[in-house]
């Protein structure tokens, strides 16, 4: 069947290095047979159940037994008998197909025994218990993004919390940690973001649900949606704000995300409290990534308060504008190194069965060998493709460092601005504290009276949040640290999410910088600081 050997193939083959996500080089692909949507599900699904599965093989002996097939062709094929509804995707007369089904009352008795030695009850408890496994063995640099949780917002536009736990998730029980989630009929309710839920995973795919195509609930991650709301706050808070710029919103899950909380709070206040409704103005400086954020903002229902300014660069707008002259917050997530993103390149890492078969072909053992060498212990083998990223230089690192440190001052020239929140998908210490460190000693800052936001300003959740901004990173050379000119306050006040936690984020970092009075300590009012400001920029010095 050639979906078991298109699978063999993509992982295996050094023509998938050519970079993009697994997904992409997959679906990019022109010399598969198979649909590229059951190929990535069969590696995706089978890298849950890797270690389980390796362990089954190896005991029942199928591959000293059935020299023809490779560990990793072995270990897809045992997934889908073991353990997917529709069983083998190949005819029952296929000789693959027969390979496994000649062993299955060993394979299904090693599976019982493993599961037995676990103390799990069910297959779902199992599940929880190997993707456990899989991170210790593989640290937070392996692992993938179908390891994580899924996490689900509710779009407060067109539905509520409470509505959807009675719909989508009804039926679903309720969990009070992230460590109890173990089954797809499990759901938890954050502590630290409203209206954000999380699923086992491994869990259905609710893109293809009503609730999804309508726009009622939105995937996104947790870390992500610490920048709304630490700028805007709790719907019953004291935020007495207009309107708002996100200033490189594309794809859009952000902006959404304001527009969201926009209307927990519109639902929240008495009629008497309702004043002038804030407007959202949303805008990427790329014209295709522009169409998806448009696209994102009807789905949600947002196009009644979200003006998007297609291909629009923030740099180059004028603070001093009329259009924003009611702009009292801004949300920034500039480009970055993307250091934090969980999977964004890997090909899933299998841990593969080993054969003890003498009579293996050299092929074989050659393959043998190289995955023993490659393995932690000499006994687990761990087979990737070898298109992992380079490290991101130190140069590159200062140059995305310069830009996100002039984006963000740009936003601190913005007339009515009181709040910006600033963040990055980035685990490095130069785009994060650095950039902190470099934006409150800037002149704009000090001149407009713009300081970090204090932990104990930031809206409820947050101030609950325990991952803090850092002084330096342990075990990073000295000649890749730089100096931070920031007080514990300070540093307490910035937020970090790490991957590879028990928190189950992908790496963030977010600060919020506020202003407590609107007045300028200036000559020339808001004219002169324009041009004031364009004369003192001339770029940064590596």
């Amino acid at each position: 069947m050639s979906l078991y050997y298109d699978a063999e193939n993509i992982i295996s083959s050094s023509s998938f290095s050519q970079g993009g996500s697994f997904k992409s080089r997959i679906y990019n692909s022109k010399s598969l047979k198979a649909k590229p949507a059951q190929i990535y599900a069969l590696v995706t699904e089978a890298a849950k159940w890797d270690i389980l599965l390796k362990e089954v093989i190896e005991h029942a002996g199928v591959l000293s037994l059935e020299p023809k097939l490779t560990p990793l062709l072995c270990l897809l094929l045992a997934h889908d008998y073991l353990l997917s509804k529709n069983g083998i995707a190949a005819p029952a007369s296929h000789p693959i197909r027969q390979a496994i089904e000649r062993h299955k009352a060993r394979l299904k008795a090693e599976l019982t025994k493993a599961r037995v030695r676990r103390g799990c009850a069910s297959l779902q408890d199992l599940q929880a218990v190997i993707l456990a496994e899989k991170k210790a063995f593989l640290g937070p640099d392996g692992l993938t993004e179908n390891m994580y949780p899924r996490w689900v917002r509710i779009n407060n536009i067109k539905s509520t919390l409470n509505e959807q736990l009675s719909g989508t998730f009804a039926g679903y029980q309720k969990v009070e940690s992230l460590g109890e989630l173990r089954t797809g009929n499990q759901v938890y309710v954050d502590a630290h973001i409203p209206d954000l839920v999380a699923l086992a995973p491994g869990t259905v795919d609710f893109s293809s649900t009503k609730s999804y195509k309508n726009g009622e609930i939105i995937l996104q991650d947790k870390a992500s949606c610490f920048p709304a709301y630490l700028l805007l706050g709790d719907a019953d808070g004291q935020w007495s704000g207009m309107d708002l710029v996100d200033g490189c919103a594309a794809p859009g899950n952000k902006t959404t995300h304001l527009a969201s909380l926009l209307a927990a709070r519109k639902k929240s206040q008495s009629s008497s409290e309702k004043t002038r409704k804030s407007k959202i103005i949303s805008m990427d400086a790329s014209a295709p990534r522009s169409k998806t954020l448009q696209k994102m903002v009807s789905v949600a229902g947002a196009d009644k308060i979200v003006t998007v300014l297609a291909g629009q660069d923030f740099l180059a707008l004028d603070p001093t504008d009329e259009q924003f002259e009611s702009v009292t917050g801004l949300l920034l997530d500039p480009s970055c190194s993307g250091s934090g993103i969980i999977g964004r390149d890997d090909v899933p890492q299998l841990i593969l069965p080993e054969s003890n078969n003498k009579a293996s072909n050299s092929t074989n053992r050659a393959r043998k060998r190289k995955r023993q060498a490659e393995a932690d212990d000499g006994d687990i083998a761990k087979v990737a493709a070898s298109n992992q990223p380079e490290p991101m230089s130190r140069e590159r690192l200062v140059k995305l460092s310069n830009l996100q440190t002039h984006i963000v001052e740009h936003a601190l020239h913005f007339p009515a601005a009181t709040r910006v929140t600033y963040s990055t998908c980035s685990t490095h210490f130069l785009e994060n504290e650095s950039v902190v460190s470099r934006i409150l000693a800037s002149e704009v800052a000090k001149r407009r009276g713009w300081r970090i936001m204090r932990r104990d300003e930031q809206p409820r959740g947050l101030r609950k949040w325990n991952h803090r901004g850092i002084r330096s990173v342990p075990g990073v050379k000295d000649d890749d640290q730089v100096e931070v000119d920031l007080s514990d306050e300070q540093l307490d006040a910035c937020l970090r999410c790490w991957p590879g936690d028990d928190e189950c984020t992908g790496g963030f970092f977010v600060a919020g910088f506020v202003r407590d009075e609107l007045v300028e300590h200036e000559e020339h009012a808001t004219g002169g600081d324009q041009s004031d400001y364009e004369s003192e920029w001339e770029g940064f010095a590596d």
